[in-house]
């Protein structure tokens, strides 16, 4: 149950007679809708109410629901009326619109309009949320989208104004007109309204006031279990991550090597296709110390910078007229997801000022928020194998299926990884990036090859359960 649910459930015992017991000696509705007919028509003589046209009897299917033998059916109409307030000129007063009697508006003044005294009931008559009811807390001239509420004085104004909070959607979802709605009158004047004698009135009004903090309470719990509903899945994903690059979501194998062994096969590589002029020598990495290392992993992986395993930010080398896929940021998915789509354009278009990258290079964004918002992707299928995009985008490239992407991918969308990247921004607000080292020399935990594989494979079963959770 909501805690709107729960607020509503309480007043709606409470106008069914429910929330309190009936007291004899308090008397009658009825009697009390004979002094209220009396009091109008005094008010009527005195021209401080509008003689209005009957309304029908009430008829026995129009009654919603049973109330206690003492209370008395009558219509809104027959307690209430809708006035325009008296026209003064002259002094300075607030004007009372809505955004003003919300609190979210500076006051404006006026010297003249439709008075209203501290005191009085306003109700909102055009616009989305009409059928609303303020109570006014100060002198000033009323809005031009309201309405003076009066209701008789024979009534404890406050168990009508819990009434109409409980019809408050009822109302808004009955509103008249198209390009400005308004409250529907009729509709207002007509509806049944349950009367219990005035006493009765106020006990109920006192029992619901000393509900309605519990209610508070139960509100902020809720909100708060939200909240963590909401956060859950993402949590979770997260929380399943780390454990990954810890070693903790698979167990190891010893035949399955160890990632020093994997570490000297891929430096060697490298070193071959910079003899053979396909990589570029690189600067020497700093050695990682102890103080460095954020987390225990075990004995067979190995703590390396991420330059010293991958190629960083390679060009392409094509003909000009190669359709090629052109990514800007807005194509690349974020979250937990491993998506992307392209537009198809010439090379010679696009391979000056943006990203090169190819199939099966990793690409990161480096700028916030894309970078806190995990926009990073494998690239699949690109016309011709071969793309271009945003400069916002860092790639990767595995050299010769030395490892597994997909592990380097979640690496980069893990917190860890996030949240060292963030440490490391510079530049202005709303248009900070990564360091410009930071990618190359970020710490990475480097398992076995087989243990990478075997660690994706557990993911890609486990990371759609928690998407699913977001639904």
């Amino acid at each position: 149950m909501t805690p709107q649910e729960l607020k509503n459930s309480i007043l709606q015992l409470a106008i069914q007679g429910k929330l309190v017991e009936q007291r004899p000696e308090e008397g009658t509705g009825e009697e009390l809708y004979q002094q209220i007919q009396a009091e109008k028509q005094r008010l009527i003589k005195e021209g401080k109410l509008k003689k209005e046209k009957p309304l029908p009897e009430i008829t026995e299917d129009e009654k919603p629901f049973d109330i206690p033998e003492s209370w008395k059916w009558v219509r809104l109409g027959e307690i209430s009326q809708l006035l325009d307030g008296n026209k003064l000129n002259g002094p300075s007063y607030p004007y009372l619109e809505a955004k003003y009697l919300r609190g979210i508006a500076e006051a404006k003044y006026l010297n003249n309009g439709r008075f209203i005294t501290k005191g009085t009931w306003a109700i909102l008559v055009d616009g989305e949320n009409s059928g609303e009811v303020f109570e006014i807390k100060e002198d000033g001239y009323l809005g031009s989208t309201f309405k003076v509420l009066y209701i008789s004085g024979s009534l404890y104004s406050y168990y009508v104004l819990f009434f109409l909070s409980l019809h408050k959607a009822y109302f808004r979802n009955n509103k008249k007109g198209a390009a400005i709605p308004h409250l529907n009158k009729e509709l207002f004047f007509n509806m049944t309204f349950p009367l219990p004698p005035l006493a009765e009135q106020k006990r109920i009004v006192a029992k619901i006031e000393e509900l309605l903090p519990y209610v508070d309470r139960y509100e902020k719990a809720w909100n708060k279990l939200e909240e963590l509903n909401k956060r859950f899945p993402t949590d979770l994903q997260k929380s399943i991550l780390q454990l990954a690059i810890q070693g903790k979501l698979v167990e190891q194998r010893p035949e399955e090597g160890t990632a020093e062994e994997l570490y000297q096969q891929i430096q060697a590589e490298k070193q071959r296709l910079i003899k053979e002029g396909k990589l570029k020598k690189e600067k020497p990495l700093p050695e990682i110390t102890e103080d460095e290392i954020p987390f225990d992993i075990p004995e067979s992986w190995k703590w390396v910078r991420v330059s010293s395993i991958v190629t960083l930010n390679p060009k392409n080398d094509i003909h000009d007229d190669t359709e090629v896929g052109f990514v800007p940021m807005p194509l690349v998915s974020d979250g937990f997801k491993n998506q992307h789509t392209f537009e198809i354009k010439k090379w010679k278009n696009i391979k000056s000022g943006f990203t090169h990258f190819a199939n099966n290079d990793i690409g990161i964004a480096k700028i916030t928020p894309c970078f806190q918002n995990r926009k990073s992707v494998i690239f699949k299928d690109l016309p011709n194998g071969f793309g271009a995009g945003t400069t916002e985008l860092s790639i990767v490239r595995v050299i010769n299926d030395s490892l597994c992407r997909e592990y380097l991918l979640w690496f980069f969308k893990t917190d860890y990884f996030i949240t060292n990247g963030v440490k490391s921004f510079t530049g202005t607000a709303g248009q900070q990036r990564i360091h410009k080292d930071y990618l190359a020399t970020c710490l990475i935990p480097l398992p076995p090859l087989a243990e990478q594989k075997r660690i994706v494979k557990r993911l890609e079963e486990i990371l759609p359960l928690c998407e699913k959770l977001k639904k």
